[in-house]
């Protein structure tokens, strides 16, 4: 893949973020608590797809994914590891809300889940308006 169709994947998959926040945005203005963790942690890995995109790396699996920016970007600096520790926060709840029978929803932490997901956000806007 040459460098404009990586860029044009990198801005799409933002574009996504974008999207998939307001949509988090209204699920928790609406109290749909349980989609808006899972919103939440999609508005993170789409940035994160941003990223990848930017070097022509994708997987199938989230977790492979997810490890690899890990990996690659946090381990060397590119994010803090607050980042690495929010993404795996994001998944680790979204995971729990979704397939868990014995998860407890509480809006206080829906909230700290938009706060987590808008951070990635910004930090990936970020990195990506310096390359």
């Amino acid at each position: 893949m040459d460098n404009e169709k990586r860029v044009e994947l990198s801005k799409y998959r933002m574009e996504q973020s974008e999207e998939t926040m307001r949509a988090a945005k209204i699920c928790l203005d609406n109290r749909l608590l349980k989609d808006c963790i899972n919103r939440c942690y999609y508005v993170a890995f789409y940035a994160v797809k941003a990223v990848l995109a930017i070097e022509g790396v994708d997987f199938k699996r989230h977790k492979d994914a997810i490890a690899y920016f890990n990996k690659t970007y946090v381990a060397s600096g590119k994010f803090s590891r607050e980042i690495g520790k929010l993404l795996g926060r994001l998944k680790t709840i979204r995971e729990d809300s979704d397939y868990s029978e014995f998860f407890l929803v509480s809006i206080e932490d829906t909230k700290k889940q938009y706060d987590a997901a808008r951070t990635i956000q910004d930090a990936v806007k970020k990195y990506l308006g310096k390359i």
